[in-house]
């Protein structure tokens, strides 16, 4: 029997969705948890990317989420070799991190790095051992080129999880570019990691990967990022900007084929939206978060071709 596809967003507290999904009167962190988790089966949390998660948060999630809710987390940035300020590491790790003259980590030795994977794991715990922890995403940044070294990083990376499963999303071309692309997915398959399916702007920009419909694991992961070619690469804009797109309900057809197929090929199968921002519904002046309204609109389009959904 093929996988239920589930859906959710890429966060449960964005901006656009406190002021435009959530009814007013659910105002607390609990109550749009728990909401949230009345509309959707599964969510990324994306809060650990700036810091490292604590057990007692994650305990609290664990709470407030139903039986069967799973939450995939996104790594830490010292994890995937992004930029991170001093400040965003634990007290105690500060005084011996090595940093640049902008006050971020400047190349940390692997014991650091290994100390932060650690750390990392054992805050999930109150989430892995009720089977509610799903996936770690390992995105890494437009940096991180398809080369030895970064192949032995991952490799490395993947091992540091202790057996957590591995959500690996790359953000350079050279990983899936035609001369790559049947060893980066080998190596995954290898490795027991998930390759990320990215939904995101047609364009040959170094930063943009293309989309590559393909199951390396018994767990199928897709990111859907909007197709916003206009503010991808911005200079001085937010993060979020580039995230800024409402897809049709046309654009979310054209999933329901690799969706069916994705979902006979993996043991489970996940769709999260980070189009992070809000838009005027069309034909209406109305706002709405765009994330859920086109989770929930996926939703409705695959149920209606036949393919479950969770």
């Amino acid at each position: 029997m093929a996988a239920p596809i589930r859906i959710g967003t890429c966060s449960w507290a964005d901006e656009a969705l406190t002021k435009h999904w959530y009814p007013k009167g659910v105002r607390s962190a609990e109550e749009r948890l728990r909401f949230y988790a009345e509309h959707f089966s599964t969510v990324e949390v994306d809060s650990t990317y700036y810091r490292l998660p604590e057990e007692s948060m994650a305990a609290r999630w664990a709470e407030r989420t139903p039986d069967g809710f799973v939450m995939h987390v996104k790594a830490f940035g010292v994890m995937t070799r992004h930029p991170v300020r001093a400040e965003q590491l634990p007290p105690d790790l500060r005084e011996a991190a090595p940093l640049d003259e902008k006050g971020r980590l400047n190349r940390p030795s692997r014991e650091l790095r290994a100390e932060v994977f650690e750390r990392f794991h054992r805050a999930l715990e109150p989430l892995r051992s009720i089977g509610k922890l799903g996936g770690i995403l390992l995105q890494f940044p437009s940096y991180v080129v398809y080369k030895d070294l970064s192949i032995e990083y991952l490799r490395w990376a993947v091992e540091q999880l202790d057996g957590d499963r591995a959500l690996v999303e790359f953000r350079h071309r050279s990983w899936l570019d035609e001369g790559n692309r049947a060893g980066t997915l080998g190596l995954l398959e290898e490795l027991g990691a998930t390759h990320v399916i990215v939904d995101a702007p047609k364009t040959e920009a170094k930063n943009l990967v293309p989309t590559v419909v393909a199951v390396t694991s018994p767990l199928a992961y897709v990111r859907m990022h909007g197709r916003n070619a206009k503010t991808w690469n911005v200079r001085g804009g937010s993060a979020s900007d580039r995230f800024d797109y409402l897809y049709s309900d046309d654009e979310l057809a054209e999933l329901v084929e690799p969706l069916r197929e994705v979902g006979e090929q993996a043991e489970q199968a996940y769709v999260l939206f980070n189009n992070n921002r809000w838009s005027r519904a069309r034909g209406s002046a109305d706002p709405i978060a765009q994330a859920p309204a086109n989770a929930l609109a996926l939703q409705g389009i695959l149920l209606d071709k036949g393919i479950p959904t969770s």
